[in-house]
């Protein structure tokens, strides 16, 4: 169906930047929403953000003001701009898509961002 490639996950310390990429391919057409999600050790997955169709975007209040999605629709990807990062970013982030009222069940990998003290 379709297929997301995530990336741009790494090590940094308190106060850095990383930049999070997903690549989109396969039956994209219909995706009305695009979405970044992280997932802690031990912890549940969280929604960070999304970005809907017509470029509106919305994010945790924990990120908001440090975290901005932004797209590229000629290159199918969409970013995770980072900025200030704390420790409690640490976590496996991925990127999803919603085609309906729900969202993609083919999770990829995940990029590992590790944001030290």
């Amino acid at each position: 169906q379709v297929q997301l490639v995530d990336s741009g996950g790494g090590l940094v310390q308190t106060g850095g930047s990383l930049r999070l990429s997903c690549v989109a391919s396969g039956s994209i057409a219909d995706i009305r929403v695009m979405g970044w999600f992280r997932q802690a050790p031990g912890k549940q997955r969280d929604l960070v953000g999304f970005m809907a169709k017509d470029g509106t975007a919305n994010y945790l209040n924990s990120v908001k003001g440090r975290f901005t999605i932004s797209r590229d629709n000629a290159k199918n990807t969409m970013y995770l701009q980072m900025n200030s990062l704390k420790p409690e970013d640490t976590a496996v982030y991925y990127c999803n898509a919603m085609f309906g009222a729900t969202w993609y069940e083919g999770w990829g990998q995940g990029t590992q961002v590790t944001v030290s003290s």
